[in-house]
């Protein structure tokens, strides 16, 4: 869990800054990578609900 939770973290940097590009300097290719990385970040957040919920049985 402390893995997924690390690949979170480093996703959400990855967007955080691409998605600033994109808003500051209108850098559509940094947009394009921010929209891909949001759809990681989804799915692993979805992992973590599964695992939080059941190591909390």
């Amino acid at each position: 869990m402390k893995n997924l939770v690390e690949q979170i973290a480093s996703n959400f940097e990855a967007f955080a800054k691409d998605a600033q590009a994109q808003v500051e300097n209108g850098n559509k290719a940094a947009g394009a990578r921010a929209r891909k990385v949001s759809l990681e970040i989804e799915k692993l957040l979805k992992q973590f609900r599964k695992d939080s919920i059941s190591a909390s049985k």
